[in-house]
């Protein structure tokens, strides 16, 4: 079997470096500030970026150009037989359909994966793939293990202003301001492609017993399992910097998650993402995992 690259965008929030660690590539997601392009962990490091965002600066976020997705596949075809690409979901991003559309250039190379994910669910997909292709699977398999199990993620998302989310056209300016006044903390979710609405909350107290409850009701509903299965993966992320508030939420999810105590990473969600929600969101996320040994 040939050598299999794993290729993603920074969508998922790996770093650059530990990319490099865990033999894996990443697409830097451009970011423009104030008319002015800068590439995600490349030349705007996740602390330049909030002292922009909270300057109120024009920002918003592009796909991966061209040139560079195809020099990337093009360096990486040297050394690899085949590449599996994991974008962003197609259905929060125009990323994924332009690099399907790339890959009919590169028939039997390169294989793109639309299988719903974004953020830390997409990291969980991406380290997925790496372990079936260290196992010595190929490409064509990879991919089609990864869309088996496309809807196999939950993800939950407080923010805690409606600021960001009425900027960016998500929400329409009266909601907005109802839900200023009112202080609401709303609750979104993502399941498969879509960020819509959960619920409302009156403090983030408890919107984070809201995703709480949410995400173990979708583990024991949605996937046959209860809160301490081992077939589960638990995840939490944020926007702005780690703060002592990030730490409280990971020990909440700690104790309510008991069994995976210890593996429960905390990652700040991607600036793709923080343009539109702002800093203090907080997250929590599960993906069923893929027994890699069975595949």
């Amino acid at each position: 079997m040939g050598k299999v690259a794993i290729v993603t965008d920074s969508n998922s929030g790996f770093t650059q470096k530990e990319a490099q660690r865990l033999g894996i590539y990443v697409l830097p997601m451009p970011v423009y500030i104030n008319g002015e392009m800068y590439y995600e962990d490349i030349n705007l490091s996740q602390e330049e970026f909030y002292r922009h965002l909270k300057a109120d600066a024009e920002i918003s976020t592009s796909m991966p150009l061209v040139g560079d997705v195809m020099n990337r596949w093009e360096s990486l075809l040297k050394e690899y037989d085949e590449i599996v690409h994991i974008p962003m979901s197609s259905g929060l991003s125009g990323s994924c359909s332009a690099a399907m559309s790339l890959a009919e250039e590169y028939e039997g190379q390169v294989f793109v994966v639309d299988n719903k994910r974004i953020s830390v669910t997409q990291k969980q997909s991406v380290l997925d793939a790496k372990a079936m292709a260290d196992r010595g699977l190929g490409a064509s398999a990879i991919k089609e293990r990864l869309l088996d199990t496309m809807y196999d993620s939950s993800i939950y998302i407080s923010v805690e202003t409606l600021h960001y989310l009425k900027k960016g056209g998500r929400l329409t300016p009266a909601v907005a301001a109802i839900g200023s006044f009112m202080h609401i903390i709303p609750v979104l979710q993502i399941q498969g492609e879509k960020l819509d609405s959960y619920a409302k909350c009156r403090t983030m107290k408890a919107a984070r017993m809201m995703m709480l409850k949410a995400m173990c009701k979708d583990i024991q509903d949605r996937f046959s399992s209860d809160k301490e299965a081992k077939d589960i993966n638990i995840e939490i992320a944020y926007t702005g910097m780690y703060t002592e508030e990030v730490d409280s939420w990971k020990q909440e999810v700690e104790e309510a998650f008991s069994a995976h105590k210890g593996n429960i990473m905390a990652d700040p969600l991607s600036l793709s993402v923080s343009c539109h929600i702002g800093p203090g969101a907080l997250a929590i996320a599960c993906s069923k995992k893929i027994a890699v040994k069975d595949v």
